[in-house]
């Protein structure tokens, strides 16, 4: 094909030269426009699949794929424990105790979810301890009353390893002075930064520990891992309606389930609406091979006297068109990919600087950045094909023009 004369043509017509200024100049035009096309669609779509990524390993990775929650304190735990293990989906188990209530240190206040923990088994359900940044969750088990906390709540109340804070429960107990709110003091024991919305809301403590606070025996439930992260509502459905003792539970779509569907769905939306831009872009080579069309007149006519069809002078075109296209789609793709490499580091750095707290909203405080192969692949052929579709009408257009009526005006 490389050798084809229409190919060499077409080619011909895309390089710029001392008589093609004007078609050159137009050629880059719309060059240009489908590099920043392609390159905004690789960029928006890398940080969509990082946001889908960093939720399904990281998030919920920390949080529970699902909970199994006892109605009855006096139910046994332990039986109800080897119940749900005994489920084939299930790979393992881990009694929490949860409760909600305020944290205060330093003169600062913030609302947090606690969660009571057994320390060796939440290790076999979650990925919690590789984000520690100072101390251990281990010494929730030996130190009483300890706790860890997120860095940005540990930040926002100043506190560090070693500091005491107050949790204030939301229940009220009447005392000889009349109602006082339940308070107890913890030691903070350790520091985690999963870059997740946890690190600002969630903190853990001993299970023992805030089962002694709320006077109640027993977990409250079992946090569960389970071998399809997308299969667990169906494995929480069985495991409450086949069991002889009367359960409930939630699974994690449940409680993040719309983060995720909206993320899809953001990512279909930005897909097709960016894939408008592509194709505005792509819709520049019509206007580019129109005045392609009409420059070579002469070259048009020469090429049918010669004895040149009809189909040849369309097809060269055609190439032509594809040549200018393929060329911004390649080059878009490098630049997108580039820019995706290094733009949560520049998002990051502005936001450091300036002080926007551009995250600080999301339930991941950092722009992830997941490149895939499938998605560039994807975007190259769509566009590609918009830009063969973008050619049919000039190259029409040159492959209708009369040889005669051409030379006559030529000097």
């Amino acid at each position: 094909m490389f050798e084809d004369w229409r190919f060499i043509v077409a080619a011909r017509y895309t390089r710029s030269g001392t008589g093609d200024r004007l078609t050159s100049f137009t050629s880059l035009i719309s060059g240009l426009g489908l590099v920043l096309g392609v390159a905004i669609l690789i960029i928006v779509l890398s940080v969509m699949n990082g946001f889908e990524r960093e939720l399904e390993k990281r998030v919920l990775g920390i949080l529970p794929h699902g909970v199994i929650y006892l109605p009855d304190a006096s139910m046994d735990a332990q039986k109800t424990m080897q119940y749900i293990l005994s489920h084939p989906d299930v790979i393992a188990v881990a009694p929490i105790f949860e409760e909600t209530g305020l944290l205060l240190a330093n003169g600062e206040m913030a609302g947090v979810a606690i969660t009571g923990i057994d320390p060796e088994a939440e290790k076999k359900v979650s990925i919690l301890d590789r984000f520690f940044v100072a101390g251990s969750m281990d010494r929730l088990g030996v130190d009483r009353f300890s706790m860890v906390l997120g860095r940005r709540l540990a930040t926002q109340l100043s506190t560090g390893v070693g500091d005491t804070v107050t949790f204030v429960l939301p229940d009220i107990r009447i005392s000889l002075v009349g109602p006082l709110p339940v308070t107890r003091q913890f030691t903070v024991s350790g520091i985690f930064e999963s870059g997740t919305d946890a690190d600002k809301t969630q903190v853990y403590v001993a299970i023992d520990d805030l089962r002694r606070i709320q006077k109640r025996h027993g977990p409250e439930g079992f946090r569960l891992l389970t071998s399809d992260l997308f299969s667990s509502r169906d494995t929480i459905r069985e495991l409450i309606t086949t069991g002889q003792h009367e359960l409930f539970g939630e699974s994690w779509r449940s409680r993040h389930g719309n983060l995720y569907g909206a993320i899809l769905m953001q990512k279909k939306t930005m897909f097709l609406m960016l894939m408008l831009l592509v194709a505005v872009a792509a819709f520049n080579v019509v206007s580019n091979l129109l005045m392609v069309v009409k420059e070579k007149t002469g070259d048009i006519a020469i090429l049918r006297t010669a004895g040149a069809s009809s189909n040849a002078v369309r097809l060269i075109f055609i190439l032509h068109g594809l040549l200018v296209g393929a060329a911004g789609i390649i080059l878009g793709l490098v630049v997108g990919t580039l820019m995706s490499l290094v733009i949560s580091d520049i998002v990051s750095s502005v936001d450091d600087v300036l002080g926007l707290g551009l995250m600080d909203e999301y339930f991941i405080q950092y722009l992830p950045v997941d490149i895939r192969l499938g998605d560039m692949f994807l975007v190259a052929s769509v566009s590609f094909l918009i830009c063969l579709a973008a050619t049919v009408y000039p190259a029409g257009k040159a492959a209708q023009a009369h040889p005669v009526e051409a030379l006559q005006y030529e000097s």
